[in-house]
């Protein structure tokens, strides 16, 4: 005689918990890129006013150039030659483009650096430049 072993029917259930973890994941994830976006405009640049700013939605996707009144330009909030901000311009066109820059210049800075900047990004592929300014 055979006997047949009686086991219990379990509920098939649906498991949460790794998609538990992974919402967490995906959480700390946004968190600690949107600190490293908000980290490049940090340094003290005192922008120009105007009465016709405008807050962009969205600066995401952008990189940051900062430059100060002696007219030295920062990539984010490191400092770059004329030339080095040249080929990393050219490199990021190549890397993801189309290339959006957010242009941030101390009201103090000569007009000929943003023109010396402005034919740079013309001349790497730039799509977008915003200038940072305060609103009137």
């Amino acid at each position: 005689m055979k006997r047949q072993a009686r086991g219990k029917e379990e509920a098939v259930s649906f498991q949460i918990t790794p998609m538990i973890d992974m919402t967490f994941l995906l959480l700390i994830f946004f968190m600690v890129t949107s600190k490293l976006s908000k980290e490049q405009v940090k340094m003290d640049v005192n922008l120009p006013t105007a009465s016709a700013a405008k807050i962009p939605d969205d600066l995401s996707n952008r990189d940051v150039i900062n430059v100060d009144q002696e007219g030295n330009y920062y990539i984010a909030n490191s400092r770059a030659t004329p030339e080095q901000l040249k080929q990393h311009l050219k490199e990021r066109f190549k890397a993801a483009p189309p290339l959006k820059i957010y242009y941030r210049a101390d009201k103090g800075t000569p007009y000929e650096v943003t023109e010396k900047f402005m034919s740079m990004a013309a001349e790497a592929g730039a799509h977008q430049v915003l200038f940072g300014t305060y609103r009137k």
